[in-house]
């Protein structure tokens, strides 16, 4: 990204609704060929490595779109700030650009920005499971940054705040508190 270029970060997970970093602008913002999966171990916030959790990933979905936050840097701090992102998402997720709509202005602002995105192979990498699987990892894993079964509820109930839909997310949530 340019210096000049604004450097905006997708935040699809628990950058939503815990994101800690400063930011200058924050805006509803989707993407689109990609959906939100819990398909990523956590052994370092949401589990511990003998009972890992399980947090979202990115997964390729050509036709499918995946809502989140985008977070606007001040220029002149965003290399620190990756910096520091980049240590709080080392556990498998690599920072990668993508194409993201913005929204809360008329008309929809298009721009490049980046996220971070946990690819199959890294050595916290999940995969699919069933729904129930996930839900019973999520219960029992507990983590320096809190439970699992928190993220899952924070996240749900953030996508709900921005009117998002994610059936992976909802069915997840409701697997847990039925």
């Amino acid at each position: 990204m340019s210096a000049a270029q604004p450097v905006w970060l997708f935040g699809y997970g628990s950058l939503i609704f815990r994101p800690a970093i400063p930011f200058v602008e924050r805006r509803p913002a989707r993407v689109h060929g990609w959906t939100r999966r819990f398909w990523q171990w956590s052994t370092d916030h949401r589990g511990e490595p003998w009972r890992p959790g399980r947090v979202v990933t990115l997964a390729p979905a050509p036709d499918d779109l995946c809502w989140g936050m985008a977070y606007r840097f001040d220029e002149a701090a965003a290399k620190a700030i990756l910096a520091d992102l980049d240590v709080r998402e080392r556990g498998g997720y690599v920072r990668m650009e993508v194409e993201l709509e913005l929204n809360g202005q008329r008309p929809t602002q298009r721009t490049t920005g980046l996220t971070y995105q946990a690819w199959p192979g890294n050595r916290n990498y999940a995969g699919p499971a069933p729904i129930a699987e996930i839900a019973a990892q999520v219960l029992e894993a507990t983590g320096p940054s809190g439970t699992n079964a928190d993220y899952v509820r924070d996240l749900h109930a953030a996508l709900q705040a921005l009117e998002a839909k994610d059936a992976h997310v909802a069915t997840l949530a409701a697997s847990l508190w039925d």
